[in-house]
């Protein structure tokens, strides 16, 4: 990353634990951090928004996602899967551009309804007074069933000078390196440029969304991966200039007029939507990959980030359960960004059939049902899909924030780490101080250790389970913002004291070890850890034996 562009805004501490955040899930608290975040949710809503839905009845699939929008409240709203009346059971055909547009503002605020007639009663103000999402943009691509839409807190405008501040689709031409050209795939692949109050934003924000082509045969697969690679090329030389000062340096975009500029060092790409493949279990580097990463991982000149860096793909889970998944046991809903620009505060699935009732949102705590479930009562409500949300923190003011630093111990996939384990990395100029979080999963949402005001670049972190995976970050202070560390997010994995040889596995062997180790009273035959080494130490390798804790 490069600390001319890193986020220039005071940040309060990632830890649920800050006392004046609207983050506390577990009483009931789903909203941002701080005001000045960005939260941008993406959400496939199968066929539940369309001119044709009953958007009066109290439990159908508009009233759960009409009370879930309210509930969670984005700034940027990023839709699929809109439009589609048959699919909806309730009418034919896909909306018109126009008619969709007009059902969304009847989504957020209500009035009669032009399409069935009388007056609507379930919308996101009837739930969240004041809350709304005044920027529509309706993609004219369509596959005649459905189509994308962007919202938006804050108006489109054109960024790069080609006098356009939305695209609904592109077309890159096969002179495009190295790739072979095309489109956004079957439904279109929409950007939105945003304008950000420049009286509490440094830059702009670009939004991309797209729903691409569904199905496991090998054309499926094939469409996928074309359209998420036209996407980072256009992302990373149309807006970005391939780390140039000129938009389109191969000239391979069509567009009319052309781009005078690329964007500016504040403004980030923020991509998200249903891109119908899991990368945990594709078997392949599938279209997050490229999206992300562009044609090689960890390539510093090809990457979709502003500075020809890698990405960062979101590793959301449900806050309650760790649930990984967006759509029945697999993970297809994304959010991609620029987090050389942008800064991860949090992100997470939200999956209402997993919440506590005392932790419910109260816009949807009376619904009768959760309403955003995928099979777990019925899928008439909300959608087959779950909503992913990310929370960023964007540059605010004028300076800038710490400079570049790195962790440095433990090593990113480190293993057999103690439970009290003394974290480190490098200095950060202009850095007052440093904070760090330890959390169970990637998307750091479950954080189990924190620790604020650290002066120095290091910190003990402790009370951590043996024989588990965890992920850390730092962000460095000053009082012109935060600046995350390199890597954005590590983890390591704690020793377990089962391999008693070490040798990389538990064995038989590690018996003879475990008494050698007594007999001299090593401290790693300490596996119960309570700070000496006893004859109650053997029941503890037992138990790690039979666990096969390394």
């Amino acid at each position: 990353m490069s600390n001319t562009i890193k986020a220039t805004c005071a940040i309060a501490a990632i830890a649920a634990s800050n006392a004046g955040a609207q983050w506390d899930p577990n009483n009931a608290l789903w909203g941002k951090t701080e005001a000045t975040d960005i939260r941008v949710m993406t959400w496939n809503v199968e066929d539940g928004i369309c001119r044709t839905a009953n958007k009066s009845q109290t439990t159908n699939n508009w009233a759960a996602l009409v009370r879930t929008v309210a509930a969670l409240e984005p700034d940027i709203l990023i839709l699929q899967e809109a439009g589609d009346n048959s699919g909806n059971n309730t009418g034919s055909g896909v909306d018109s551009v126009s008619n969709l547009t007009t059902t969304l503002d009847l989504f957020f605020n209500g009035g009669n309804d032009p399409f069935q007639g009388g007056a609507v009663t379930q919308y996101v103000q009837a739930y969240r007074p004041g809350y709304n999402l005044p920027h529509i943009y309706v993609s004219n691509s369509t596959d005649n069933f459905n189509r994308n839409v962007i919202l938006s807190r804050w108006p489109f405008e054109d960024l790069n000078g080609d006098n356009k501040a939305t695209v609904p689709d592109f077309v890159v031409g096969s002179n495009a390196t190295p790739i072979s050209g095309g489109d956004g795939g079957i439904r279109g692949f929409q950007f939105a440029e945003i304008d950000l109050p420049n009286d509490t934003y440094l830059g702009d924000l670009v939004v991309g969304n797209g729903h691409l082509k569904a199905g496991g045969n090998s054309s499926d697969f094939a469409q996928r991966l074309d359209a998420a690679e036209n996407i980072w090329y256009y992302a990373r030389y149309f807006y970005n200039g391939n780390g140039t000062s000129t938009p389109d340096p191969e000239n391979a975009i069509i567009s009319a007029p052309n781009p005078t500029q690329v964007l500016n060092n504040f403004t980030p790409i923020i991509m998200g939507g249903d891109l119908n493949e899991d990368e945990v279990t594709n078997g392949r580097r599938g279209p997050a990959a490229w999206m992300t990463e562009g044609p090689a991982a960890n390539d510093s000149t090809t990457g979709v980030d502003a500075d020809g860096t890698d990405g960062i793909l979101d590793a959301s889970s449900e806050f309650f359960s760790g649930d990984l998944d967006s759509r029945g046991s697999s993970k297809l809903d994304h959010i991609i960004w620029q987090d050389s620009i942008a800064q991860r505060r949090r992100s997470f699935i939200f999956q209402s059939a997993e919440i506590p009732f005392a932790s419910m949102p109260p816009e949807i705590d009376d619904f009768g049902f959760p309403p955003a479930n995928n099979g777990t009562l019925t899928s008439s409500f909300a959608s087959d899909h779950f909503a992913v949300i990310a929370d960023f923190i964007v540059p605010l003011g004028s300076q800038p924030a710490p400079g570049d630093f790195d962790l440095v111990a433990p090593a990113d996939g480190a293993n057999k780490v103690s439970q009290i384990v003394n974290t480190s990395w490098t200095a950060a100029d202009d850095a007052d101080f440093y904070e760090i979080f330890v959390a169970s999963d990637p998307g750091l949402t479950n954080v189990v250790f924190t620790s604020t005001s650290i002066p120095t670049t290091s910190a003990i972190v402790f009370g951590l389970d043996t024989c588990t995976t965890y992920y850390w970050s730092v962000l460095a202070h000053n009082s012109n913002g935060a600046t995350t560390s390199t890597p954005a997010v590590a983890s390591f994995t704690t020793i377990g004291y089962g391999d008693q040889n070490n040798d990389g596995i538990v064995s038989p062997t590690d018996f003879t070890a475990w008494v050698n180790n007594f007999n001299t009273n090593n401290p790693i035959a300490d596996v119960n850890q309570d700070g000496s080494v006893t004859p109650t130490d053997f029941t503890a390798w037992i138990n790690a034996f039979n666990l096969n804790c390394p």
